[in-house]
């Protein structure tokens, strides 16, 4: 392939993610797919953080939901709590949470609620009456987690800490860049949607890109919208994307 691989990141995570693929002249260009916009905090919000130390695990979803949330968790706690098992979905994520003096945790393999759920720290922790599970994530999300951990007894609860929107003028930005684009890496499907949507009548020439997809729920979403040439990684981080971009290049 000749073409430009599209990164739908935010800004500085394609920037990041372009140095490297770079290094093993990989051409492409940046669009973030996703406008994210910071939740306002509400007194539930509000009492939920002063309440950290109440809950014997924290779930973090994203890198974006760490830095926000470490935002807050500065803003309330001078020492975090003690006690509390930091998880994180991936890699990424779970690096924010340690940069930051975390002990956090991730999926050896895999990320996504699937990963997480497997991994050995669970029963011993759901083997607690009173477990208390919190979630740092977006204002809307996946409910796979929280419904699995519920089931298996645990009272869960939410911190909406940003918005996924659509970013202004996509469908022009889109149009502008496609001639040059013959890949495209979507990390959500929520981002996937946005792809789709700014595409508009020319979705049936850009589905036939080669897609690059973060998990099987995301690659299963693409081919049910029609997308032909669909690749998943084996996560969301840089290095399982590089691979996957030099894999089945050539």
């Amino acid at each position: 392939m000749s073409g430009c691989l599209l990164l739908t990141r935010q800004p500085a995570e394609n920037q990041r993610l372009a140095a490297s693929l770079a290094e093993h002249g990989i051409a492409t260009c940046s669009l973030p797919l996703l406008a994210l916009e910071p939740c306002p905090e509400g007194p539930r919000e509000r009492q939920r953080m002063l309440d950290l130390d109440l809950y014997q695990a924290v779930v973090v979803v994203s890198p974006v939901a760490a830095r926000l949330g470490l935002e807050r968790l500065d803003h309330y706690w001078p020492q975090p709590p003690q006690g509390v098992a930091w998880l994180a979905v991936g890699g990424g994520t779970a690096q924010v949470l340690r940069d930051y003096g975390l002990p956090a945790e991730c999926p050896a393999q895999g990320q996504d609620s699937e990963a997480l759920l497997a991994m050995p720290l669970w029963p011993p922790l759901l083997a607690r009456p009173d477990l208390k599970v919190l979630i740092w994530r977006g204002e809307d999300g996946r409910e796979h987690l929280a419904d699995q951990l519920r089931a298996a007894g645990a009272r869960v609860d939410y911190l909406p800490l940003y918005a996924r929107r659509m970013p202004a003028g996509l469908e022009a930005a889109l149009v502008e860049l496609a001639p040059q684009i013959d890949r495209v890496l979507v990390l959500s499907v929520q981002a996937l949607r946005h792809w789709r949507e700014a595409a508009g009548g020319h979705w049936q020439a850009q589905r036939q890109w080669r897609c690059f997809v973060a998990s099987e729920r995301i690659a299963a979403q693409a081919r049910e919208w029609g997308c032909t040439d669909v690749v998943t990684c084996r996560g969301a981080d840089d290095a399982a994307v590089v691979e996957a971009v030099l894999s089945s290049s050539g």
